[in-house]
């Protein structure tokens, strides 16, 4: 499988919709999947009957053309979320001042959903300086229940300081630097909004109408490197898109490159807005979750030897047992036996791997825990629609399950090596429904729910 990493630059105000329930629209803080599956789709289309270098267009829209192969087909490329490559990062140049100053800045690293297990403090939030920290309480709940022991999870700094310990929960984009020499490696990712006023125009006067005022949330196309205001520059939102053909993979990428300025995203294009500049970059697909897998056990094995001071477990649940997480990168779609739901059960699991029969099989429910089990989930749900372009028509309102939402599972050591293969797929392909519009991205053992209270980052 290979992947294109897109590096989206906006020149222009971004009208990202949200469509939700009721009269009010909001803009997204990022591009969705569908938005830029659906700018692609129908650029080609337009230039379906010229000659473009580097895909072929004639014949797009008949069975067995490319245009099928990447939008239609029984394996359709799938089109990531684009997030804001924007990060708050700590100005540590000036080493005189004792409270540092924050400047923003384009990175390179992966943009990453915190999950919804993560916490700061209520009082001064967000990632060390200028925030108190930021750190994960998946791990330690879990064994705090096994022994029978609440977990409060208060802020480890504001408890020396003496001050507000209270915490709750923290959500965004974050990305982490790999340097281990940067002082502060988690920084935090977003993008600023604003209102446009805009007035009716009266088509047979072309003059301004009466009683028309309307106003449209845009994401900024530029933020300010310093906190001053001064040196502006454009903003970049990172996305990806995984094709199962190799030589496919390599003509979008083609066209993508030799037609980066005529992409225009989300709403309003007519009047100026959603002009991006848009780049492909080819490489090969590949998740190493094992290691993954591997690094989350073994601070969960310590972490349980660390609550037994608090006196011996009811029951061991390490004792032959491998843990692993799903983590939503996106919000998902997710049904069983045709309902809507928000937890991803055992039994669907089993599905999206292709193990479902396996999973029914099994005598009983001691073992099926045992072939896999749903340990703990935390999810919210909210409400999504859309505009779909090519049929000119509202999508349906979809009951979607949160990004950030994680769900940790269990399985015995004997089948470690199994689920190992069956989740490297399923990192890639996403879980649920609509998958290749940017729903159901999702990540196996996120690394930050290693990060905990002591050590808030």
């Amino acid at each position: 499988m290979k992947q294109i990493k897109l590096k989206i630059t906006a020149l222009s105000p971004l009208a990202i919709a949200a469509k939700k329930p009721g009269s009010v629209s909001e803009a997204e803080d990022h591009i969705p999947g569908s938005v830029i599956r659906g700018a692609i789709a129908s650029h080609i289309l337009q230039l379906s009957h010229q000659q473009i270098p580097g895909i072929a267009t004639e014949n797009l829209a008949s069975n067995g053309g490319e245009f099928t192969a990447l939008f239609l087909g029984d394996h359709p490329a799938i089109f990531h979320n684009a997030y804001p490559a924007v990060a708050k990062i700590v100005d540590e140049s000036n080493h005189c001042k004792t409270k540092p100053d924050l400047i923003s800045q384009i990175v390179d690293d992966p943009i990453m959903v915190l999950p919804a297990t993560a916490v700061s403090s209520k009082t001064k939030s967000g990632f060390k300086s200028p925030g108190n920290g930021v750190f994960d309480t998946l791990i330690d709940r879990f064994c705090a229940e096994a022994y029978d022991y609440p977990f409060d999870p208060s802020d480890s700094k504001s408890l020396q300081e003496k001050t507000d310990a209270r915490v709750e929960p923290y959500s965004g984009f974050y990305s982490k630097n790999n340097n281990s020499n940067i002082k502060y490696q988690y920084r935090s990712h977003s993008v600023s909004k604003r209102f446009l006023t805009r007035v009716g125009i009266n088509r047979q006067r072309a003059t301004s109408e009466d009683d028309i005022l309307y106003s449209i949330e845009v994401l900024n196309e530029s933020f300010a490197i310093n906190q001053q205001g001064k040196n502006w520059q454009p903003v970049v939102y990172r996305s990806s898109i995984l094709i199962n053909n190799d030589s496919l993979a390599e003509s979008l990428a083609n066209f993508i490159n030799q037609n980066s300025q005529i992409f225009r995203l989300g709403g309003a294009t007519s009047r100026g807005l959603g002009k991006v500049k848009i780049e492909a970059d080819l490489e090969d697909a590949f998740k190493d979750i094992e290691a993954r897998i591997k690094e989350f056990n073994q601070k969960l094995q310590e972490r349980w030897l660390l609550w037994s001071v608090f006196g011996e477990a009811e029951k061991n649940l390490l004792d032959n047992r491998v843990y692993f997480t799903i983590d939503l990168q996106a919000d998902a779609i997710l049904k069983e036996n045709w309902r809507k739901t928000t937890v991803i059960s055992a039994k669907m699991l089993c599905e999206y791997v292709g193990l479902d029969e396996r999973f029914a099989n099994l005598k009983n429910r001691v073992e099926q825990d045992n072939f896999l089990k749903l340990e703990v989930a935390y999810s919210t749900y909210n409400y999504r629609s859309g505009w779909n372009s090519a049929w000119g028509l509202m999508k349906d309102m979809e009951l979607v399950t949160n990004r950030g939402g994680v769900y940790l599972f269990s399985t015995s050591k004997d089948n470690q090596q199994l689920w190992i293969d069956q989740l490297q797929e399923l990192e890639l392909q996403g879980i649920g429904e609509r998958t290749s519009e940017g729903f159901g991205q999702m990540q196996i053992c996120q690394e930050f729910h290693c990060v905990f209270r002591e050590s808030a980052k």
